[in-house]
């Protein structure tokens, strides 16, 4: 009976693979991505030229990569969109064994590159980041743990989840890098929710979350530091949080106009972390405003889609994916206003970096391999035809 009801009808297979896709795919989501892409582009242009002329390199080196790193990322989301709900599973349980044990690794063959957090591998002409990798097979893992954990005689999947949580987590901190350990657990959450987790134990896990924070605090100077220069009434102008909300503060409505700008030639990270406050202050508010509505068509869209999904596991997981994309623009964004502590995280597919381009291409491919449409049916419709044939 319940196979009867949950079951997705059979997908025609005859079709050749380029049509059924596109026949399939969310394609104003797929638009969203491609429009966030060519404004990092544009962007770019801006934020990172002043950067490239203080090392000594051609204006358009940072631009150049990142149009490079873009085509890639963008290949690998086409790739993957086309999978099955089965291969993405299957695609999340070794990349996740894949990129833990990178993430591992880190102690001992990773670098900080000045920056007092080892969370890179040097791989001479670029760097890798694991947790940023790391992040949609987590996803996937998760949701396939917690489904497994819902069936009867399976292993107790929620559980399992959350010691993988709390060592993933563990492992973050120690680089440190809280912001994407607050990130997984934030996710981990919202998925626990989306399961069916009673309030009471996430207002408890929600306790544990907050004493672990004063730990952290009381232990560890990086995180202190970060706190009480968010907490603090006044900040230091000549800071990066002064200079990215002066520029905020500068470009008003519609900006100073576009290669006007200062804060490039003060921020170090105006082409990563800080590349919204490049966008106000050039563009201004409008240009924010467009940024902030792709971002929120994508998540809103993609989570009714998910709505109407039968099959657990592709909800939970593409709620998960949906829910990691959208916290971490809301975070990069939070901190250039100074709305959140300084998390040193990028804004998905408009920042510079290459790992941060492939981790978004290959959430966000899953996602559209997870919200592409799929002939089941109304629960109504598929028991009305069921009574008649008996």
């Amino acid at each position: 009976m319940t196979d009867m009801v949950y079951r997705a009808a059979a997908v025609q297979v005859s079709d050749p693979v380029l049509p059924r896709w596109w026949r399939t795919i969310d394609k104003l989501t797929f638009s969203c991505i491609l429009v966030l892409l060519a404004l990092g582009l544009l962007l770019g242009l801006a934020a990172s030229a002043p950067l490239a002329t203080r090392l000594g390199l051609e204006p358009f080196y940072f631009v150049t990569r990142q149009g490079v790193f873009g085509v890639a990322a963008i290949t690998l989301m086409l790739l993957v969109s086309m999978m099955s709900p089965r291969n993405i599973r299957r695609l999340g349980v070794i990349g996740f064994f894949v990129a833990f044990a990178a993430l591992a690794a880190l102690p001992f063959v990773g670098t900080d590159f000045g920056k007092g957090a080892v969370r890179w591998f040097s791989l001479g002409v670029a760097s890798f980041q694991p947790s940023e990798v790391l992040k949609p097979f987590f996803i996937v893992v998760t949701a396939w743990l917690m489904v497994a954990g819902g069936q009867e005689g399976g292993p107790p999947g929620k559980r399992i989840s959350l010691a993988v949580t709390a060592v993933i987590v563990l492992m973050l901190a120690m680089q440190p890098d809280f912001g994407q350990a607050a990130l997984v657990i934030f996710t981990w959450t919202v998925m626990y929710f989306v399961a069916g987790a009673p309030m009471v134990l996430l207002f408890g896990l929600a306790g544990v979350v907050g004493a672990g924070g004063l730990f952290a605090y009381s232990t560890s100077d990086h995180f202190a530091r970060r706190i009480n220069g968010f907490l603090a009434e006044e900040f230091d102008p000549r800071s990066q949080i002064g200079f990215a909300t002066n520029a905020i503060r500068e470009g008003g409505f519609f900006g100073v106009g576009v290669g006007q700008g200062q804060v490039k030639w003060s921020l170090p990270d105006a082409h990563t972390d800080f590349i919204i406050a490049v966008a106000a202050e050039e563009y201004g508010l409008l240009m924010v405003g467009a940024i902030i509505s792709l971002f929120l068509i994508i998540v809103v869209r993609s989570l009714f889609r998910l709505m109407r999904e039968r099959d657990p596991f592709i909800r939970l997981a593409g709620t998960g994916l949906a829910t990691v994309f959208g916290v971490q623009a809301m975070i990069n964004m939070g901190v250039a206003v100074r709305l959140l502590p300084a998390k040193g995280m990028t804004l998905p597919f408009v920042s510079y970096g290459g790992s941060s381009l492939m981790a978004a291409g290959l959430s966000v491919g899953m996602l559209l391999a997870l919200t592409r449409s799929r002939p089941q049916g109304r629960i109504g419709d598929i028991l009305l035809r069921q009574g008649r044939r008996q």
